[in-house]
């Protein structure tokens, strides 16, 4: 199963799962077929594995989808998102001739009334169970979520989009079963925003959908407010950190290397093709994500020479009993080792564009985002800054990035300067990339006479960094100032209220050092939820994470309908001026 955290979002879900569908199946100690869509096969691989599935008397896993051979003598359990296709697809195991002896059927959602109708009307006599179990998230990692829907992206900020209104509320439905999930009735704020108003509306629509599912509550009770509180903001709060080159493990890994579905390909010693999942499986991925490139390319050789050492027998003496030992130890050693080969590799893929490339722009980079030098002298002229680097012959995406860098660094510019820093980086015919972002809600372009103001942010100065990583992600502030109960209300304001009590509960300083405290000792404090309308960056997740363990009394857990890379965000941002776009179903939106 999923490792981590014990209380992390996998573990959760997977006891839920277990709890309302296992249970059910257990009632009938017969084995069974289990049959899921797109949506849920990811949910099911995020949170248990196979061995987990058979334990409970499930041998087969099948795709809704595709044609399956009947097996009239065993039940079977349909756990799916309540779509059209879905239903249909289920009804035609069972109209003409019945593919299995029952069926068990599970929506990840509220199922609507048309489709159950439909259901019954054909299949009544099969069906055993029907419930809902509200789980239509992913939960990615510990403390990290997503809704599975890149294509969110486009249909909210695309001038041309059909479909804002229902992907707002989908996404609502979707927050409300995390909140479910998490048993957390929060109070609800939005960052205010006066050109788009996304997140009020998305607020508004959460408010509303939890109130409901609270009111409807199996219990009977209506729930009170909890511990927790939510916050919801655009994109455009922080367009800086997904643009930057980071230099911590994960973010440097997804950025810099081809990494597929969380995939990672390579060629071992011999020449042949191997490939890894980057999941919480990985107890050494898990302990060295976070982790600055320096640091991981340091501690991975030596933990290949402690495995190495370890196998070797100090007195040097074989006896039947020591041999027997090794042997027992040999899996252990060969997945240890296989670890460690795997985080070798990638670090070292990670560094070859670094030594390239990366190291001469991150300086650069940083110095625009935080707008000061290493020695932290105000950077006076950025166009200084930013010109060697389009002089030297970088990728085009990198020269979109530092020039994306020194507009955001200026929050706008002119139209004049915009049309000679795209001439310099050769986009005549592709300078979307850069104008587009107006449709987040960022400046692009400003009159010389206003410039905006740029936002306060908390003080750093004192933190020891590296000097190519100086730049904090906006929304780490966020969090510290919300378990600090700072949060500037006329910014932020109450959708909802939270209980008064609540401060992050026993709100500390988020960057004091803490004494070491059992694993479980924050679980009696509260929840912080983050929500980014328009995708969240690694290094915003890594601080969800920097935060929970500065803050031992409050857990961040933060979330969007999808999580980004730079060059898949540049692509998506110039995508948003293509023409008029179909309006997707969700199955869809999930298949691809």
């Amino acid at each position: 199963m999923a490792a981590g955290s014990e209380h992390g979002l996998q573990r959760l879900v997977w006891k839920k799962i277990q709890d309302t569908i296992i249970t059910d199946c257990r009632k009938s100690e017969v084995w069974k077929i289990l049959i899921l869509d797109p949506f849920t096969t990811k949910l099911l691989s995020s949170c248990c594995k196979m061995s987990d599935l058979m334990a409970e008397k499930i041998t087969i896993v099948e795709d809704l989808f595709k044609n399956r051979e009947p097996v009239p003598e065993m039940k079977a359990i349909y756990f799916m998102t309540p779509t059209s296709k879905c239903v249909e697809a289920f009804i035609a195991d069972f109209k003409r001739k019945p593919k299995y002896k029952g069926a068990y059927v599970y929506f990840t959602d509220y199922c609507p009334d048309d489709l159950f109708n439909n259901m019954k009307l054909y299949c009544a006599k099969y069906i055993r169970f029907c419930k809902e179990i509200n789980i239509s998230f992913l939960p990615k990692e510990a403390q990290v979520f997503t809704c599975n829907n890149p294509g969110a992206f486009r249909s909210i900020y695309s001038p041309h989009s059909q479909d804002k209104r229902k992907t707002l509320e989908n996404l609502a439905d979707q927050i409300v079963t995390l909140c479910a999930t998490l048993d957390e009735y929060p109070g609800v704020r939005y960052k205010k925003d006066s050109s788009k108003g996304n997140a009020k509306t998305l607020a508004e629509l959460v408010d509303k959908k939890l109130a409901r599912h609270y009111e409807l509550d199996d219990s009977g009770k209506k729930k009170e407010k909890t511990q927790a509180q939510l916050l919801i903001v655009e994109r455009s709060f922080d367009p800086v950190s997904p643009i930057l080159h980071e230099l911590t493990y994960q973010a440097m890994a997804y950025d810099l290397v081809d990494i597929q579905n969380d995939t990672y390909k390579y060629k071992s010693k011999d020449g042949s093709e191997k490939q890894a999942l980057l999941n919480e499986d990985d107890m050494l991925w898990v302990k060295l994500r976070h982790k600055h490139i320096a640091e991981v390319s340091e501690q991975i050789p030596k933990m290949v020479k402690e495995i190495s050492a370890s196998k070797k027998q100090p007195d040097g003496k074989i006896t039947i009993s020591n041999l027997a030992q090794m042997m027992k130890k040999m899996p252990s050693f060969r997945k240890q080792l296989t670890e460690k080969t795997i985080h070798l590799q990638l670090a070292e893929d990670c560094m070859k564009p670094f030594s390239n490339n990366v190291e001469k722009l991150c300086k650069a980079e940083q110095d625009l985002a935080v707008g000061s030098d290493v020695d932290g002298v105000k950077v006076k002229d950025p166009m200084r800054t930013l010109l060697p680097v389009l002089l030297h012959p970088y990728s085009k995406y990198d020269k979109i990035r530092a020039v994306l860098l020194y507009i955001f660094s200026l929050n706008g510019t002119t139209d004049e300067n915009l049309n000679k820093l795209i001439q310099h980086v050769q986009i005549e015919d592709e300078r979307e990339f850069i104008q587009n972002w107006k449709d987040l809600g960022v400046p692009i372009i400003t009159s010389p006479s206003f410039f905006p103001r740029k936002q306060t942010r908390r003080d750093h100065s004192q933190e020891e960094r590296y000097s190519l990583s100086r730049w904090i992600p906006v929304i780490k502030d966020v969090m510290e100032d919300a378990v600090e109960n700072k949060l500037d209300i006329s910014e932020w304001p109450h959708q909802s209220e939270c209980p008064t009590a609540w401060n992050g509960s026993g709100a500390v300083s988020a960057r004091q050092k803490h004494k070491p405290s059992a694993p479980d000792e924050r679980r009696t404090g509260s929840r912080l939820i983050i929500f980014v309308i328009g995708g969240i960056t690694y290094s915003e997740m890594r601080s969800a994470y920097e935060v929970t363990q500065a803050v031992k009394s409050c857990e961040v857990i933060i979330g969007s309908s999808h999580i980004l890379t730079p060059t898949h965000l540049l692509d998506d941002i110039k995508a948003l001026s293509k023409g008029p776009m179909e309006t997707f179903t969700i199955e869809e939106r999930n298949n691809a």
